[in-house]
């Protein structure tokens, strides 16, 4: 009966029945609830919209940098780390040298806990890979194309060019020299959005960046087209594997401000849709994630000018349906896997709407049925000079919506924990 409750609350807040996100207050509730350090030494976890945790809950798969105090270059390797929870045991399955700060090798898990992937680099001739691992076996295999993420069902990986990501914004992708990366001048055809089928093993560039800014709806074309690089950045997956999502980065060429669109495509490279125009994601915006419908996508977008702060809204693949639906939004947001009406998010040290400014951040627990919030942990962050070396909390749902999983910095090194936030739901 409980969850049926929140299950109807859930669909009036969708319907616009229930909009708790205009009041101007803002009174979060300190909460204890049992938390777990799970490794330390250099550690993390990939993103806000994957589980470090294997789909039976027996696994952690993390990634381990080889240092925190500068950038990676070509050649340099990190350690894929996988933590038994039934033993305790810790085990280096793989080194990789296809990583960046923020996401590491983009270590995450596909339809059950006999499908790890990884991206890697083969230095001898500086191509970047995905390999898939198999923990109950040993046995990994090397899938040509890179990957930002995989489909929940195991069957499909996505990304972007994650050799040409570092001219997007540096963190996401992987290292390689510069003789084997090329800038975009203008929106190419040579570059784009690409799936890899995993049994066949078979790499498709589905649209191009060409394609994306020709036939997007509506349109972002622009006067001067050339005077940009462009840059696909971010490839995510729907959870039904029916749809993708990704940034479209335009630099200007002379220097000055980028601008972003949010864009979505079907899996065939079809029906390019753009949900955030650059002038929506230019007043202010950041982080969105897919919600659990498929259909919807959730961001920190400012929406209301009147609001001191960025609001967390969500809205349809194509850009309709768009709603304020909490205020203040703030770091990396991402709905409850089960439907249920919360949102895990964090928030960046200048977020002083929800932080004191001080380099600590709070794990924010969002009811937005309620408009209540709950604070279920504080983490420090690394205070850097170059944002590149940022530690993100990038606070993530394990699969089955019981456990919340974020890094933090303790002792000055990066480190994982995981929060059970059961009773709160």
């Amino acid at each position: 009966m409980r969850l049926w409750n929140f299950i109807l609350v859930g669909w009036a807040v969708s319907l616009g029945y229930i909009n708790q996100a205009t009041a101007q207050s803002y009174h979060p509730k300190r909460v204890t609830v049992p938390i777990e350090q799970v490794a330390t030494g250099r550690i993390i976890h990939r993103f806000h919209d994957t589980s470090p945790l294997s789909p039976s809950g027996r696994y952690f798969a993390l990634f381990r940098m080889p240092f925190e105090d500068h950038y990676p270059e070509p050649g340099d390797w990190g350690e894929v780390v996988l933590i038994d929870r039934q033993t305790a045991d810790t085990t280096v399955v793989a080194r990789s040298f296809g990583w960046e700060m923020q996401v590491g090798a983009n270590v995450q898990w596909g339809k059950d806990d006999s499908q790890l992937f990884y991206n890697d680099v083969d230095t001898a001739t500086w191509e970047a890979v995905t390999v898939m691992y198999n923990p109950l076996t040993g046995a990994s295999r090397r899938l040509h194309g890179t990957l930002f993420m995989c489909s929940a069902d195991g069957r499909r990986l996505v990304g972007h060019n994650l050799r040409n990501s570092f001219y997007a914004q540096s963190g996401y992708g992987v290292i390689v020299p510069d003789a084997h990366r090329q800038r975009n001048m203008g929106p190419v055809a040579t570059d784009g959005i690409f799936v890899t089928d995993v049994a066949a093993n078979e790499t498709r560039r589905i649209a191009t960046i060409a394609d994306i800014y020709e036939k997007a709806i509506p349109s972002l074309a622009v006067p001067n087209p050339q005077d940009y690089e462009y840059y696909c950045f971010k490839a995510m997956w729907n959870p039904q594997g029916t749809r993708i999502m990704t940034c479209l980065i335009m630099r200007p060429r002379d220097g000055g401000k980028r601008s972003v669109a949010v864009v979505t495509l079907k899996p065939d490279g079809t029906d390019i849709r753009t949900a955030i125009t650059t002038q929506q994601y230019a007043k202010g915006g950041h982080h969105m994630a897919w919600m659990p419908d498929g259909e919807h996508i959730s961001m920190n977008l400012n929406v209301n000018d009147d609001k001191p702060a960025l609001e967390l809204v969500t809205f349809k693949y194509d850009g309709t349906d768009l709603k304020e639906v909490f205020w203040p939004g703030s770091g990396h947001p991402s709905f409850h896997p089960g439907g249920l009406p919360f949102v895990v998010t964090d928030a960046y040290p200048n977020e002083t709407s929800v932080t004191k400014g001080d380099g600590v951040v709070p794990i924010r627990l969002l009811n937005i049925a309620t408009g209540e919030e709950f604070i279920i942990d504080e983490v420090e962050t690394a205070e850097v000079n170059d944002s590149s070396f940022r530690l993100d909390a990038h606070p993530t749902w394990d699969r089955t919506g019981r456990y919340i999983i974020y890094n933090s910095f303790d002792g000055g090194v990066r480190s994982v924990k995981m929060a059970e936030v059961q009773r709160l739901l």
